[in-house]
Parts: C-alpha cells; sequence; structure tokens
C-alpha cells in the first residue's frame, strides 16, 4: 500500500469512527447508557410502542456480511460516492402482556434486544442496488451498501453508510431485516424501511454532486406520492442531526414478541 492510500485509508478510519460515536445516545438523548444504571435509563427513553412492518421489496440479498461501513464495495474495495450518514437502530421487545400496540406507549415495557442480526441495505447515489439483475442495471457481485450488525446488551447496531439515492416510483428509503437469536429469546423475523423529511432531500440533493446529477432529468417522488410510506410511513422518519461529516440519526424498533 502506498503511504498516500495509507493516509487515506487512516483518515477514513477516523471519520467512521467520529460518526460512529455521533450516533450515540449522549448527542441524541442527552445522557450516557453506560454505568449500573444504564439499562434502566435506556428502557425509559424508549418509546415502548410496536413499529410498523413494511415489505422487503425485491433487492433483499443475504449477503452475511458483518460490517459496520457498508459504503465499501468488498469486491474492488471502491467507496460509494455520497453524504456520509451514520445510522444507529436499537431493538427492544414490547411486553405483550401491558396490550402495546402500534400508537399506544402507556404502561408497555420495554426490553432490549440482544444477538438480533439486523441486516441494511439500500440503493446508491443513482438509484442503483448491489448484486442484483434488474430491467435497469446489472450488479451481481457488487456489494456496496448492505451488511450486518448483531446487537448488544442495549440492543444497539450501528452503521456508517451513505444519505440513499432514489430510482422511479420510490421516495427515498432504508430497508432494514431484524432477526432474533433464539438463544435469547423466541426466533423472530421482522423488517420494515425507514424515511427521511422530503426538505432535507431536496437540501441535500441540491448540495451534493452525487445526487444533483440524477434529479437533474427525473422527478422524484416525495413521501405522500409513495404507497408503501402510506403504511405506517409516518411512523418510520428518520431524525436526523447534522454532523461536520453529513448526518446522525438513531431510530428504536419496537417488536411485539408475542
Amino acid at each position: 500500500m502506498s503511504s498516500q492510500n495509507f493516509q487515506q485509508s487512516f483518515m477514513n478510519r477516523r471519520k467512521v469512527l467520529a460518526l460512529l460515536g455521533a450516533t450515540g445516545i449522549n448527542m441524541l438523548g442527552g445522557y450516557s447508557s453506560t454505568g449500573a444504571n444504564g439499562e434502566e435509563r435506556l428502557r425509559r427513553t424508549l418509546s415502548c410502542v410496536v413499529t410498523p412492518e413494511q415489505t422487503e421489496g425485491p433487492y433483499f440479498v443475504d449477503e452475511r456480511l458483518h460490517r459496520s461501513d457498508i459504503r465499501t464495495d468488498p469486491s474492488d474495495g471502491s467507496i460509494k460516492e455520497g453524504l456520509p450518514l451514520a445510522l444507529e437502530i436499537r431493538v427492544f421487545a414490547v411486553g405483550a402482556a401491558t396490550g402495546a400496540a402500534v400508537g399506544a406507549n402507556k404502561g408497555a415495557d420495554c426490553k432490549p434486544i440482544t444477538g438480533a442480526v439486523v441486516d441494511v441495505w439500500h440503493c446508491d447515489a443513482q438509484g442503483i442496488y448491489s448484486d442484483v439483475m434488474d430491467d435497469n442495471f446489472n450488479t451481481v457481485g457488487k456489494k456496496f451498501l448492505r451488511g450486518y450488525q448483531v446487537t448488544d446488551k442495549n440492543g444497539s447496531v450501528r452503521f456508517i453508510t451513505i444519505y440513499p439515492g432514489w430510482y422511479p416510483g420510490r421516495t427515498v428509503h432504508i430497508h432494514f431485516k431484524i432477526r432474533t437469536n433464539p438463544k435469547y429469546m423466541q426466533a423472530h423475523e421482522f423488517t420494515s424501511q425507514l424515511y427521511f423529511n422530503d426538505s432535507i432531500t431536496d437540501s441535500v440533493y441540491a448540495q451534493q454532486p452525487a445526487y444533483a446529477r440524477r434529479e437533474a432529468y427525473r422527478t422524484r417522488a416525495r413521501n405522500e406520492d409513495d404507497s408503501i410510506f402510506r403504511q405506517g410511513g409516518d411512523q418510520l422518519m428518520l431524525k436526523l442531526v447534522e454532523t461536520g461529516e453529513g448526518y446522525a440519526t438513531t431510530f428504536d424498533v419496537g417488536l411485539e414478541m408475542a
């Protein structure tokens, strides 16, 4: 490896660590979840609401890529162009005995789920998914913007990715799938999607060259135009925080483990 490549790799690792740190609870919740009472404090801040499930879509590939930085393509080491996004997902069980349901949060018991496999996947800035054959592209063998992490004792996983692009017929979104470990509790599979505020997307696409090229010649679907978004998407919106590199966000997923 040349000194220039080594320096670039070192800087990339520093940026990843900085972005991963930006998704921590200290930044978004104003406290630390570590320490003797950390789990109890975490539990009190969770929404205790069952998260809406949505369609898997046609582009899921069970790659089994265990990694936090999903921007790279392992096949050639290239890094996908786009605004960095640090994504933290916290997974917890909503107590079925409390009668908690979508939109209900009174009296529900929240318990972080440890050892769950959380996959995320989405398109690149040009609306292209990796490792699939489509009418408009063939990326079989590529594995960019895919990966999984395993939830820690707080039910948390963290990823570094890019702000997604878009393709005709869909608003901007990220897919995720959660598979719980029967070692800790009953086996359970849950799939849904995450969404972005249209005004933020407008700003990102206008300022970032990677997206501007696509915006110039097509009309992008907005959230209210997307039939899948209309099936609970308002409960799957990401709240973004600006960082020095891009955005950071944390999203809580409540699973009804009946």
